[in-house]
């Protein structure tokens, strides 16, 4: 296993940078966000576990298929074992064992991206809609403004299309809660170099923060068929200093983008959760049980 995973090493070491990173997107002078060193290991180190033990299980299998062939000699059948206990005691262990070290490395570092910051410098509310954004902020201080409305694109494909997109300016170096919806059906908010995503659903909020530190223009998009047009539904991310984020924040209040979006286009005018739903669900099957039960009763 050791001389394994030193091969591996070795093999890694003379890989190009993108080939280091599993071809994940990334770049050289520095990390996206503070989550994405972490998510490239994590995929690479299970690539690499994988490799090692794909390489053990081919050459044993190709030892065994060699050293145990039939010889031209041989005659009758080879020695029939009904069970070989510590063998099979391996074959039970080692998968388990294998299995559990990956959940353990996996639930590690989910833990580490899913927690939360009591004290975010930014909250973006991202609203999802068939088929664009609506990207709403708020300050530590108090400041309510909010993007443009988001208007879908027709014009995927076409050269300079991405000019018209949507955009979200997000903080250099400072912790950005998002607050995903969804104002009809499910979406999932994806910025590709991000390494990270997460689904959006109509009446329930999900909640992730990241902390930019690579000033730039990253592609976003919905990485969830969400209906017939659902490849135009794709955005821009600007990451600036926090200097040209506030002057952004104080051009859209002096164009009169305060507050958050209104829900004039959602689906479901009513404020409601899907914790609502589902209770009212479960009384609504209680109560037809109950109507049922008691007219047997009464046959």
């Amino acid at each position: 296993m050791a001389a394994g995973i030193a091969l591996a090493a070795l093999a890694l070491a003379g890989c190009t940078e993108k080939q280091q990173r599993g071809f994940l997107p990334g770049y050289s002078d520095g990390q996206v966000t503070d989550q994405t060193q972490r998510i490239t290991d994590l995929w690479v180190g299970s690539w690499v576990a994988l490799v090692v033990v794909g390489l053990i299980v081919w050459g044993l299998t190709i030892w065994c298929a060699v050293a145990y062939r039939r010889r031209k000699n041989d005659t009758g059948f080879p020695i029939q074992l009904r069970y070989h206990v510590p063998l099979e005691l391996m074959f039970t262990l080692l998968p388990v064992v294998m299995v559990l070290t990956l959940f353990y490395f996996t639930q590690r570092d989910i833990h580490e991206i899913e927690s939360l910051d009591k004290d975010p410098a930014v909250t973006v509310t991202a609203v999802g809609k068939q088929w664009s954004w609506d990207f709403s902020y708020e300050t530590a201080d108090g400041q309510q403004v909010h993007e443009p409305a988001g208007v879908q694109s027709f014009e995927t494909g076409v050269e300079g299309a991405s000019d018209s997109l949507p955009l979200l300016y997000l903080p250099e170096g400072e912790t950005v809660e998002f607050q995903l919806e969804s104002r009809d059906v499910i979406h999932s908010f994806w910025v590709v170099d991000f390494l990270y995503k997460k689904d959006m659903i109509p009446g329930h909020t999900t909640t992730f923060q990241v902390t930019p530190e690579r000033s730039g223009t990253y592609r976003g998009k919905c990485a969830e068929l969400c209906g017939e047009y659902h490849s135009d539904m794709l955005f821009n991310v600007v990451v600036v200093p926090a200097d040209e984020f506030q002057a952004h924040l104080d051009e859209l209040e002096a164009e009169g983008n305060t507050g958050e979006l209104g829900v004039d286009l959602n689906r479901n005018q009513d404020d409601w959760s899907m914790r609502e739903k589902y209770d009212e669900g479960v009384d609504r099957t209680q109560r037809t049980a109950d109507t049922t039960t008691t007219q047997e009763g009464d046959k």
